[in-house]
């Protein structure tokens, strides 16, 4: 297991792996043949950035079963897209945006992709995650479904900060049994394994190739699972994925 994260320092933004509370910088980026530099933090003298930098952001909607309520479930992944411009990183706001009457929190476990995907078997799919770490895939539900919801979910699930992620992004562990957790001033109001995932990363992933070519560095949201929770100035929002830490948020 090794875990991935991109900091701020002093000197600028590095890529690191994590062991407890060293941070050892690597050279180069990710997905390139990065080597370490012998050069090392603590955790706590550094400033947690988002853990990559995509190309792109799609996310898969109704993929827990204790999401969908009344509605079937889908026969294939639901997509969408959410912009870059939405990230946010570990610790900074949440920010309630104007007019917005109605923004929830949705705790998700999110795919970072390794290798390039088109028309991708769910084996070569599996094999080309790089690993998994925490998002919340904010959104606004009048802007999505109200009486005068939008067109295309733009602004509901695109807006700035509403795509917060990290800690760290873990890979070697097993994606399909990972426990994730939202949390709400401390209260547990999501709570579910991703072996519960109706469409798998291998199935998600394969089905997005067959469209849209996926490359190293592009994230996936994987879907939220139970009931979610509107949120208002003053929370705290914390996302936690067995192994890859805890994502925590203010909002604004």
């Amino acid at each position: 297991m090794t875990k991935y994260i991109r900091y701020q320092t002093a000197s600028g933004v590095s890529y690191g792996t994590l062991e407890g509370d060293t941070v050892h910088q690597i050279q180069g980026g990710l997905f390139d043949g990065h080597a370490a530099t012998g050069a090392t933090h603590k955790l706590s003298d550094v400033k947690l950035l988002y853990p990559c930098e995509p190309g792109k952001i799609l996310a898969v909607g109704l993929n827990y079963r204790s999401h969908l309520g009344t509605r079937p479930a889908p026969a294939h992944p639901e997509m969408f897209y959410k912009p870059v411009s939405a990230l946010q990183n570990p610790q900074d706001p949440i920010v309630i945006p104007r007019d917005a009457t109605d923004v929830h929190s949705e705790g998700e476990m999110v795919v970072v992709v390794g290798k390039r995907l088109r028309h991708a078997s769910e084996t070569e799919a599996g094999d080309a995650v790089f690993g998994v770490t925490c998002g919340n895939d904010v959104s606004e539900r009048a802007w999505q479904n109200g009486d005068k919801k939008d067109l295309q979910w733009w602004r509901a699930k695109g807006s700035d900060t509403f795509a917060p992620l990290g800690p760290a992004i873990v890979s070697g562990v097993d994606y399909g049994n990972l426990l994730l957790q939202t949390r709400m001033n401390g209260e547990t109001i999501q709570k579910q394994y991703t072996s519960d995932l109706i469409f798998d990363i291998a199935a998600v992933l394969s089905w997005i190739s067959g469209w849209v070519t996926l490359l190293p560095g592009d994230l996936v949201y994987t879907g939220t699972p139970g009931n979610t929770r509107r949120m208002s100035p003053g929370d705290v929002i914390e996302v936690e994925l067995d192994h890859a830490g805890v994502l925590r948020n203010p909002v604004s």
